[in-house]
Formats: C-alpha cells, structure tokens, sequence
C-alpha cells in the first residue's frame, strides 16, 4: 500500500521550509533579547545625563551599588553667593563661604594647583588639583574615579582648637570650617562631594561633606597620616567616637539626585 503526504510542494519544500525559519527563528529571538539590553543600556545612559543636568555631579554607567540620595536644594555655591542650606535625607548642611583673610585649618598646605592657596582658592582651582603639604605632592582623583570609591580604615576628628580661636578658619577649598557641622577632611576625593560614613564598632552611620584636606602626617605622630578620613567634632559626635579619639569606619561616595 502507498501513501503520500498531503502537503504542496512535498517533502522536500517541507524540510527546506523548517531549515529556513529555524534559523531566522533563532535571529528574531537573539534581536529580541539585544533590543532589551540596548534598551536597558539607554535607560541607564539617560538616567546617568538626567543626573549630571541635574546635580552636576556625574553618575557613571554601572557605578550605582546602592540607593541614590536625595538632595532638597542646591548645594554648591554659585558665583556670588556666600550661604546656602540644604538636606540629604535627614542630615542638614549649612555651607558658607568664608572671607579670604581667614586662615586656613590645615595651615601646612603649601600649594594647590601650583599657585598659592588662597589664589588658587580665589580662582577656583581647587576641586581636583594637586597640592603640596610639607613637601610632598599630593593628586586627588577626578570626580569620574570617586564615583566608585569606598574605603575601610581608621578615621579621626579634627578642628577642636579652632573653638578656642577667634575669628574664623577656612577649609581647603574656601568654606567656612564649622567644628559643629557635619564636614570631613580627605586626601584624595574631589572637593565637595559627600560620603557615607559608617561606625563598624557601633554601626552608627551618617552622610557629609568632604570640603577640606587630610588628615596627613603630623610632627608628633607619623602614623596619623595613614588614616583614611578627619571628620568635624560634629560629625564625630553623630558617630560616637569623640572621646576615644578614632574609630574603624567605611567611607563610600554617595550618589545624588535633586528632589
């Protein structure tokens, strides 16, 4: 008995049918999956300009790990302007800026970008420029680098005496220092940015401003100069650390985004 297969064309249109759509199968089924990651790598360049047109501070693609901060105000001081306030979460930040006579607080900086520092301060040359302490050159990191910087080492506080001075003293880029503020001093991140800090011995963790230099070497104690950030009394205070002086924390650059 023979039997045939209902089919137009037969067999072999059959079979040559099923080669052809198999593999253009597979293509629409890859393009389909590629559309969704060049989608996703849009969405992703897009949020990245809308936060540099934003904040002015650039959020590289993939540097993300945590939530994104939200910042109520402006907080960079525009030409002209001397104050301003404004919060991240619940931590306020009161900057000022403070008259050029004003010495500085880290009066052992010799040079930023090669000029004198209150020139280089006046002309604002100060957020990621290299400067000299005691003779040895220091080079901070540009701003795309700190988006992905943390870090885990001591940290200290500093500006107590400034409490007992009249007058008033005068950070690393030209802010008024605030001893009760919540304001750090770092070696090599760009000049403001904010960082969390958190206390490993207690857990306590808080956000603030980098706007100053150190904490480096000093005459009596060498090994001061390896510690990885000099916060305010205040921010001290926030951390529970004032009385003994250091503590073990992690510092990592926050991300923000205007409300």
């Amino acid at each position: 008995m023979t039997f045939h297969l209902l089919v137009a064309g037969g067999v072999d249109h059959v079979l040559r049918r099923t080669r052809l759509a198999l593999p253009l199968l597979l293509v629409s089924t890859l393009l389909s999956n590629a559309s969704c990651s060049v989608i996703d790598g849009a969405f992703s360049v897009l949020k990245g300009t809308f936060s540099v047109a934003k904040t002015g501070y650039r959020v590289v693609k993939k540097t993300v790990k945590g939530t994104i901060w939200v910042v109520s105000g402006a907080y960079e001081l525009t030409k002209g302007a001397t104050r301003l306030v404004y919060h991240i979460g619940k931590f306020t930040f009161e900057v000022v800026q403070a008259p050029l006579e004003y010495p500085l607080i880290r009066d052992d900086i010799q040079t930023i970008d090669g000029l004198p520092v209150k020139e280089a301060i006046r002309l604002g040359r100060v957020k990621a420029a290299p400067y000299i302490v005691k003779g040895q050159r220091y080079v901070p990191m540009n701003m795309a680098n700190a988006q992905t910087y943390e870090e885990t080492g001591l940290a200290s506080w500093y500006g107590e005496e400034t409490r007992r001075l009249p007058g008033g003293h005068m950070t690393a880029n030209g802010e008024l220092f605030n001893p009760t503020g919540l304001t750090a001093a770092h070696k090599y991140l760009p000049l403001p940015i904010h960082v969390q800090v958190t206390n490993l011995e207690n857990g306590k963790s808080i956000v603030v401003r980098v706007n100053d230099r150190g904490p480096f070497p000093s005459d009596h104690n060498p090994d001061s100069g390896k510690r990885i950030i000099d916060l305010s009394r205040g921010a001290a205070e926030q951390l529970g650390f004032v009385d003994q002086g250091t503590a073990r924390v992690h510092v990592e650059v926050i991300q923000l985004e205007e409300a």
